[in-house]
């Protein structure tokens, strides 16, 4: 362990603290799917709700698309918080931190049935993402110019 800490910027357990956030938002996001699935009758396989299972279907899709969509972005968020952290975590901390508030409001306002309710804070997002794309790729310009 001596050797990993040694290694790594000490502010990277922010790093690690963010991404451990965000498993707990997407806890509460499968959760609150599986509570869905329950009140609307919605079974597995299936992804989607269609009007032949339930005629709350869109309400069920919209809480479903707003988990999965947060699914879709996790992998590549994951990878630019472990990536960008390594030369910069505060910054990427409150990126990170950013992206995990936004994402839940996002998720909160889809679930809501109406898609554009994901909007109004959720919407931001992406600006977080965005952020953590350029620290990533200042990143990765000061490695090959040294």
């Amino acid at each position: 362990m001596t050797g990993i800490v040694e290694i790594l910027p000490k502010e990277y357990g922010y790093i690690i603290l963010n991404l451990t956030a965000y498993y707990f938002l997407n806890l509460y996001m499968q959760i609150q799917v599986g509570r869905a699935r329950k009140k609307y009758n919605v079974s597995y396989p299936a992804l989607y709700a269609t009007e032949a299972d339930t005629k709350d279907y869109k309400l069920f899709n919209c809480i479903q698309r707003g988990h999965q969509n947060s699914l879709e972005s996790l992998p590549i968020f994951f990878v630019l918080m472990v990536l960008g952290g390594f030369k910069h975590p505060v910054i990427c901390s409150y990126l990170g931190l950013a992206y995990t508030v936004t994402r839940f409001f996002y998720f909160k306002g889809y679930s809501s049935g109406d898609p554009k309710g994901r909007l109004p804070i959720g919407g931001f997002n992406g600006l977080a993402l965005l952020g953590l794309v350029i620290v990533n790729i200042t990143f990765g310009v000061n490695l090959l110019k040294a």
